[in-house]
């Protein structure tokens, strides 16, 4: 074995010194089977989520603009800035509520069970109070969203936000949901906020909590349909949610059997037939 000023590399005479510890070849095969069911069930689990994410894309493509209706909604869309159908309450903290973050890919999120801390002044009174449905703006770039990202509240209390965090109630709880999905996408996302803010020269974001209603999207007036196309979206999400959590235990549940299998702490049967064909 040779060591480098980082790298520790072992030698092909070395390695074949190394003996490890194998079942026969009977059961080998019969722990390859059992492990290839697993893997098989990830794949068709990962397609399934592949193609979720490929109809959602359609649906902020199609249903989110009009292109295609619900069946029996046939109510005007209208070009409108979003200050027509979200409003800027200005509540503040009481003092009760929990500190949130916003995050890409959960929402909001509690500063301490996502960060590990908080990251808070030492005073929270001058923090923005976020109300359930509740849609909120974080002025900073992140990842894929370098003009900032917009999510909606799905919590199902009241909790506050940095003050730096644009909050705002929309028309309705659909509207939100339709929102919160429509900015999912950064390209949608850099598609509205781009003609809104200017960008310094540090990459920080300068845009007015006013200033981001002055964009405009084509939206439906009809709550009914508002309502309806939020059930497909929340239809969507729970049916990700659903695969993500099956994907996540077979997962688990494969690294587990690896463990007993390859270290023989579990042994498989072999029967006289499989035996015979191996």
């Amino acid at each position: 074995m040779g060591k480098g000023q980082s790298v520790v590399h072992i030698h092909a005479p070395d390695l074949a010194t190394v003996e490890v510890l194998l079942p026969p070849l009977p059961e080998q095969l019969k722990i390859a089977a059992i492990l290839r069911t697993w893997d098989e069930a990830l794949e068709k689990l990962s397609a399934l989520r592949a193609l979720n994410i490929r109809r959602r894309i359609w649906l902020r493509t199609h249903l989110f603009t009009g292109k295609a209706r619900l069946h029996g909604f046939t109510g005007e869309w209208c070009k409108v800035p979003l200050s027509d159908v979200l409003h800027e309450h200005g509540s503040k903290s009481t003092g009760a509520e929990e500190v949130y973050s916003v995050s890409v890919h959960k929402g909001l999120v509690n500063q301490v069970e996502h960060l590990g801390r908080s990251f808070s002044a030492a005073s929270t009174d001058h923090y923005n109070r976020v109300l359930p449905g509740d849609i909120v703006y974080t002025k900073s770039p992140t990842g894929d969203f370098p003009l900032g990202i917009i999510k909606q509240s799905k919590i199902d209390r009241e909790v506050i936000v940095s003050p730096l965090y644009g909050v705002y109630t929309p028309q309705s709880y659909a509207l939100g949901v339709i929102l919160d999905a429509l900015f999912e996408s950064p390209l949608a996302a850099r598609n509205y906020l781009h003609p809104l803010v200017q960008k310094g020269a540090k990459n920080t974001i300068a845009v007015t909590n006013k200033q981001f209603l002055e964009g405009k999207l084509h939206l439906p007036m009809d709550p009914d349909e508002q309502a309806a196309i939020a059930d497909v979206v929340n239809a969507s999400h729970a049916e990700l949610a659903c695969l993500d959590a099956e994907i996540k235990a077979l997962t688990d549940q494969k690294r587990g059997l690896m463990q007993k299998l390859l270290t023989g702490e579990w042994r498989v049967e072999v029967s006289d037939d499989e035996e015979a064909a191996a």
